[in-house]
């Protein structure tokens, strides 16, 4: 990779950056969603922790912790650039088991909980997935650079020596 800038993704940030720019961030149970304009090279990068906050989210502005509200920064950056959602090309990481399959939190499910969130977000919004690698166990280290639209993503030892997402 070359010597694009880049912003690093903590949990619960969410970036809506042109090209030149990369964006990475390192996923667990969480999930990043990456949105890219094609023809305008631009997009977004969400890193969410949990499918939703509730009835809690109440008069609050969004926040990227959470599936639904990541969804709605999305939105409203898509809107800012006057654009539709439906024109950008989404894929979506994370979502791995990080105490294994007897660990004491893989009963409450969120790994799985949080892919669902998102894949189900985007297609209600009419978005298609071009991409996904997610569920599983242990993280992955993801970075998309807006020039191409590229994200490249590293998971164990079960990927291409390019690690390497179209």
């Amino acid at each position: 990779m070359s010597s694009t800038a880049e912003i690093v993704l903590a949990p619960g940030d969410f970036e809506f950056v042109e090209a030149p720019m990369r964006l990475r961030t390192l996923l667990g149970s969480c999930v990043a969603i990456t949105l890219w304009h094609p023809g305008r090279r631009f997009g977004a990068m969400c890193h969410y922790m949990l499918p939703t906050r509730g009835p809690a989210r109440a008069g609050l502005p969004p926040d990227g912790r959470y599936a639904d509200e990541a969804i709605d920064l999305f939105l409203a950056g898509v809107g800012r650039r006057s654009t539709r959602l439906q024109e950008y090309q989404a894929k979506v990481f994370g979502g791995g088991e990080q105490f294994g399959p007897g660990g004491r939190r893989a009963e409450l499910g969120v790994p799985a909980r949080n892919v669902d969130a998102g894949l189900r977000l985007l297609r209600e919004h009419h978005v298609t997935v071009s991409a996904r690698h997610v569920g599983g166990s242990g993280p992955r280290q993801i970075a998309f650079d807006l020039a191409t639209g590229v994200v490249w993503h590293r998971h164990g030892d079960d990927l291409d020596p390019a690690g390497r997402l179209a």
